[in-house]
């Protein structure tokens, strides 16, 4: 009879997460090297709308919407087109017009304030912009899950590892 020894094991799960206890806080923002890397993070995002418009153009051009896989992938760009516009509406009121200003009230609040009710609402609303992201990551996924059971069964006679 084999017997376990759970001691190594739980100094080895101690010293793994000592490091995570011990992080200081991680903010939920980047913040860029003066106004020069906003303007080149304004002009990624409208890159990419723009790339998202041209491949949702193409897959209409060509009908693969046609197929379940590439749809989710048309959902998934049209996300992020709408992520893109969120992302450059922040980026604008917070880093280039400076209009609207961030305090921390403590721990786990941040008051925002803005010259009108509508922007500060607005900045509010447009932080949220996970609520566009995660689901755009999804239809990808979906997208390409479906694609690759599609080329697994146009080619039953390879070996998938």
């Amino acid at each position: 009879m084999r017997r376990r020894r759970t001691m190594p094991h739980l100094c080895a799960l101690l010293a793994a997460a000592l490091p995570v206890m011990q992080a200081s806080p991680a903010l939920a923002t980047q913040g860029h090297g003066g106004i020069e890397g906003v303007y080149i993070h304004q002009l990624a995002h409208l890159f990419f709308m723009l790339s998202m418009a041209i491949l949702i153009f193409r897959l209409r051009e060509e009908r693969l919407v046609a197929h379940k896989g590439w749809r989710y992938i048309q959902y998934a760009a049209f996300l992020f087109i709408l992520w893109n516009i969120d992302a450059f509406v922040v980026h604008l009121l917070d880093d280039q017009l400076c209009i609207v200003q961030l305090s921390r009230l403590n721990a786990w609040q941040l008051q925002v304030t803005g010259p009108n009710h509508f922007l500060v609402r607005l900045y509010y609303m447009a932080k949220l912009d996970h609520l566009l992201c995660v689901p755009a990551l999804w239809f990808l996924y979906l997208g390409l899950k479906h694609l690759l059971a599609e080329a697994r069964r146009a080619a039953p006679g390879e070996k998938s590892s």
